[in-house]
């Protein structure tokens, strides 16, 4: 059975967002989706979320496994590749980054853990996608291309849709955009 992990990032919820629908979506379409609380989401830390990954995960994360990741969450879906056992099926980055450079105090404890491009790409089999708004308030476009360039992602630029977060619009309580893009590459 195919399995699909959906990530919150820093002072999120699984209730915030495009999170419930999209998990909803997936679920209706015969995925088993985890969406977890990630812990001390008010400032958190990517090596005490890659733990509670590790240590809660309802299943086993491979070649199986979609893992969509949205802002910080997006950065612990590439480490969860990179640090794990197993090769992952997907990655899909929503928001990505790869420092604090904008200096948000929410995220002065989150880069704990260090990149490693290579192995991030040799343990993702199929696809690794970076989609990004080149208006995001949060995080630059140059950031996620960054990223895209060094893991070698697709990296898919939508307009004028900032974090893609309740924030932007209403609307973000679904992402319909979002979940075609995942049907046309086949990754549900």
């Amino acid at each position: 059975m195919k399995k699909a992990v959906i990530l919150h990032g820093t002072q999120g919820s699984p209730e915030g967002n495009w999170f419930r629908w999209l998990e909803a979506e997936l679920q209706n379409r015969g995925l088993e989706v985890w969406l977890p609380q990630l812990p001390h989401a008010q400032q958190p830390s990517l090596s005490e979320w890659l733990g509670y990954i590790k240590d809660n995960s309802p299943f086993e994360l491979d070649e199986d496994t979609l893992i969509i990741g949205h802002s910080s969450g997006a950065i612990l879906a590439l480490l969860i590749s990179q640090k794990g056992s197993a090769t992952l099926g997907e990655v899909v980055c929503v928001s990505v980054f790869h420092d604090n450079a904008l200096g948000w105090d929410a995220n002065a404890k989150l880069f704990d853990v260090e990149f490693n491009w290579d192995s991030i790409r040799a343990h993702v089999e199929r696809q690794i996608v970076c989609i990004h708004s080149d208006d995001d308030p949060y995080v630059p476009l140059d950031q996620a291309q960054f990223v895209a360039n060094n893991i070698g992602a697709e990296m898919i630029v939508i307009q004028n849709q900032g974090h893609f977060n309740l924030e932007k619009s209403k609307t973000y309580h679904e992402f319909p955009v979002l979940l075609s893009l995942l049907e046309e590459r086949r990754l549900v």
